[in-house]
């Protein structure tokens, strides 16, 4: 694999793309969640009042959507949507001048602050798993991989915009990311979309050419895959900072627990290796097959066991099928449920487990500010706010920047947080 930035043509001259994505986008790991009718009318609204600003600016639409007014604009734009729609609970705040005033614009929407995301991912295009795709097979389509570089030949042409040119573009130079960290999705080892090998090489150069260490790694461990815990003192040598599981995963269809034989062995291992990070990817179920192990009640207990070590939980065990409302003890998924196990665990705030955002916050921000301001809500409240971490799943959705716009900007309704006791 090769790092060449390609050029980013202008692939929407009439400006129907929106800065910031509203949509029924999955990242490949849930089934896409159709928007509705208040969905389609903020996207809707967002665009007439572009239009509107445009003209009274003197520029074309797609002009004023590349500027932080447009951006402004669009999130604004989202705001009346969400209130109309009885969406109160969290809002975007942004001064209503910043649709016209770019550097008022800029100095609510813009950097002030360093960003270590910790879940991006990408693929090799031509990697040894391409070759063992059946005839005709095109796995991992997303809306980005309809990029210029799609209209490559070729019949999977379409995977470079999820390749690593294109990650080096959407997240280092199109985004205000500091530092990432690259992940890896479940797989045998003979299918794997990524290797160790072809991740490791990314980075190096990544260094080479920003001067400075941006792209740290995770290493793949599926503790019920024959091999996979032996594998991790190779893993090792690549200087990963963390292992990555997925307990609803399995080779046979069956997932495990953190706390069976091979989940707790897991951790032994890393903790001997010296890696005192696992990660691991709660909510966001694969489907019906062993859906149980997608869900959080193991957390706790595995945290409690090893306290010196950290877990890390991928997308906090949301669920893209029901809101997130205030915390609920008898509800056994999504956000509630790590958190009743922690509490079950005696696991304290601020100590060895930590919720990771990735998707989740992309999904409940743009979607129901309701459910956003629950969801950040309850995890600063019971996770700790010095242990919810910055995630975007990216590049899976393009750029990340829209979601650092929308998380800068986001504010809890103070009536939530007078009723709930949430954190400003």
């Amino acid at each position: 694999m090769s790092i060449l930035i390609p050029p980013s043509p202008d692939l929407d001259p009439h400006g129907i793309r929106l800065p910031v994505k509203l949509d029924s986008t999955s990242n490949g790991e849930f089934a896409p969640v159709p928007l509705d009718d208040s969905h389609r009318h903020a996207n809707h609204l967002a665009r007439e009042w572009a239009d509107e600003l445009s003209r009274r600016l003197g520029k074309s639409r797609r002009s004023f959507l590349t500027t932080m007014s447009g951006a402004a604009s669009t999130l604004l734009a989202f705001n009346a949507a969400h209130a109309r729609a009885g969406r109160n609970g969290g809002f975007f705040e942004i001064a209503n001048d910043a649709k016209l005033d770019p550097q008022l614009a800029a100095s609510q929407l813009g950097k002030r602050e360093f960003i270590f995301d910790v879940q991006g991912h990408f693929v090799n295009p031509t990697g040894a798993w391409t070759k063992r795709l059946p005839p005709g097979a095109k796995p991992l389509q997303f809306p980005s991989t309809s990029c210029d570089l799609a209209k490559r030949p070729g019949e999977r042409a379409y995977l470079d915009c999820i390749g690593p040119d294109q990650f080096v573009k959407d997240v280092f130079l199109d985004s205000d990311t500091d530092l990432m960290v690259l992940s890896f999705v479940p797989s045998t080892r003979e299918d794997e979309p990524l290797t160790i090998e072809e991740a490791s090489a990314t980075r190096d150069i990544v260094e080479k050419l920003e001067g400075s260490q941006r792209l740290m790694l995770h290493g793949r461990v599926n503790p019920n895959q024959p091999g996979d815990i032996e594998d991790m003192e190779r893993l090792e040598e690549f200087g990963v900072v963390a292992f990555k599981t997925y307990t609803q995963w399995g080779p046979s269809g069956a997932g495990f627990w953190m706390t069976d034989d091979v989940g707790a062995a897991f951790v032994e291992k890393a903790r001997k290796l010296g890696v005192r990070n696992i990660c691991i990817h709660k909510g966001f179920d694969f489907g019906p097959a062993s859906y149980e192990h997608s869900t959080c009640r193991d957390i706790g207990p595995i945290a409690r066991r090893f306290p010196d070590m950290n877990f890390l939980i991928y997308h906090s065990g949301f669920v893209s099928t029901k809101p997130e409302g205030p915390y609920d003890p008898a509800r056994t998924d999504g956000i509630d449920a790590l958190i009743t196990s922690v509490q079950a665990a005696g696991v304290k705030p601020n100590s060895n487990v930590y919720a990771e955002l990735g998707s989740t916050w992309r999904f409940v921000s743009m979607r129901d500010p309701d459910s956003a301001a629950h969801a950040m809500g309850k995890l600063f409240t019971y996770i700790g706010e010095d242990n919810v971490l910055w995630g975007t799943d990216s590049i899976w959705y393009g750029s990340p920047q829209d979601q650092i716009q929308a998380f800068r900007t986001f504010q809890i309704s103070e009536a939530l947080r007078e009723k709930f006791g949430y954190p400003t």
